[in-house]
């Protein structure tokens, strides 16, 4: 990492803030650190960037601002809570989606060219062990994952030609605040960060953050439920 220049959306708490640390402690030139509120991004050594995902002005400017971009982390999303079939609309799904996939594909298509430019660099992508997984009360949230996995597939194939490295990134419970009221083991965002980091140092384009993250994965080739 040493000399890169990166960005890291969400990155003014809990696993983006651990990212944008983690990069300057392994000697980043410059560490983008953006958030909907630039003012909430506190941490000495970084640069803070005002950027909503899902305002096609803020992402377009924040490609123009930070061309020198070779690291993209998109690690900004939302958990609405929001059951399919219970929930009393369809709110929390749309704001999902606009935000985990949409406003994900929006960074990755703006830094695209950027990242081209400076050599082909490389796209992480935050996702889930919910990409794969099911919890039905937070039904919406999975979707949105799955969706973006599935967004980061393509990209990645897209984005070889020009040499960017395309890495997906699985976890199940993060200690921050979208996982504050899970009574579950959960993983340090410091250790998902470096974990991340090590994998784009090897080239390598998926990480699995935790023991849940790998047993759902492994078991992706068994027989559905309702099919036994």
């Amino acid at each position: 990492m040493r000399n890169t220049t990166a960005l890291v959306t969400g990155a003014n708490r809990g696993l983006g803030r651990a990212f944008a640390l983690a990069l300057l402690e392994r000697g980043a030139e410059t560490v983008y650190a953006a958030a909907r509120d630039p003012r909430t991004v506190t941490d000495p050594g970084l640069t803070p960037v005002a950027l909503d995902i899902t305002d096609p002005a803020q992402v377009a400017a924040a490609a123009e601002l930070c061309s020198d971009t070779s690291l993209l982390l998109n690690n900004a999303g939302i958990l609405s809570g929001s059951s399919l079939i219970g929930a009393d609309s369809l709110e929390g799904a749309r704001a999902e989606l606009e935000t985990n996939l949409f406003g994900t594909l929006a960074m990755c298509r703006a830094f695209a060219p950027v990242l081209a430019r400076n050599g082909g660099g490389a796209v992480v992508n935050m996702l889930s062990v919910l990409s794969w997984h099911t919890l039905p009360q937070i039904g919406s949230y999975g979707v949105s994952k799955a969706a973006a996995l599935s967004m980061t597939n393509a990209i990645r194939e897209e984005l070889r030609p020009q040499g960017t490295l395309t890495v997906a990134v699985h976890a199940a419970f993060i200690d921050t605040d979208m996982a504050a009221g899970v009574d579950q083991p959960k993983t340090s965002p410091v250790d998902v960060a470096h974990q991340v980091l090590d994998a784009v140092e090897a080239g390598r384009e998926e990480v699995l953050t935790d023991e849940i993250t790998r047993q759902v994965k492994a078991a992706l080739s068994g027989v559905p439920r309702a099919a036994r």
